[in-house]
């Protein structure tokens, strides 16, 4: 079964080399998924509604595909192995009034950069929260 997550925020680990992580709301746990200081970065942007002069790469994705008549339907996040997160975009592409589904493969990362900028549902498998949720003071916010 998958449950839907809501982006709680951007935060860093407590232990060792404050790592960045997007922490995510799910089934009274939270899912912390590690990322790259970057994609904290523009996870972050877009939470907050800060805009820039130029577009971001997630923002340039999102225009591309909108002008080629696709949108994003919902972001999946259903295997985890060796420590890896694995997501999955689905898509949906409309071309003269005719809809296809389309799946692709990408980095959780990618995916909820990507979700939080056209609020799309961002699914979590029961699995993926068995192995990886955690106690919601795992994690500490950088303002906190």
């Amino acid at each position: 079964m998958d449950h839907e997550a809501s982006v709680r925020g951007v935060a860093v680990t407590r232990e060792g080399d404050q790592v960045p992580a997007v922490v995510l709301d799910v089934r009274d746990e939270i899912l912390p998924v590690f990322i790259t200081g970057d994609q904290a970065q523009s996870i972050q942007i877009a939470i907050s509604t800060e805009t820039f002069e130029r577009p971001l790469t997630h923002d340039l994705f999102v225009d591309m595909l909108t002008e080629f008549g696709g949108a994003i339907d919902r972001v999946r996040i259903d295997e985890l192995t060796d420590g890896t997160f694995y997501a999955k975009l689905d898509v949906d592409r409309y071309d003269d009034g005719d809809r296809s589904q389309l799946t692709f493969d990408v980095r959780p990362s990618d995916a909820i950069a990507i979700a939080v900028r056209v609020d799309a549902p961002i699914f979590v498998a029961d699995e993926i929260i068995d192995a990886a949720g955690q106690e919601p003071d795992s994690v500490r916010f950088e303002d906190g």
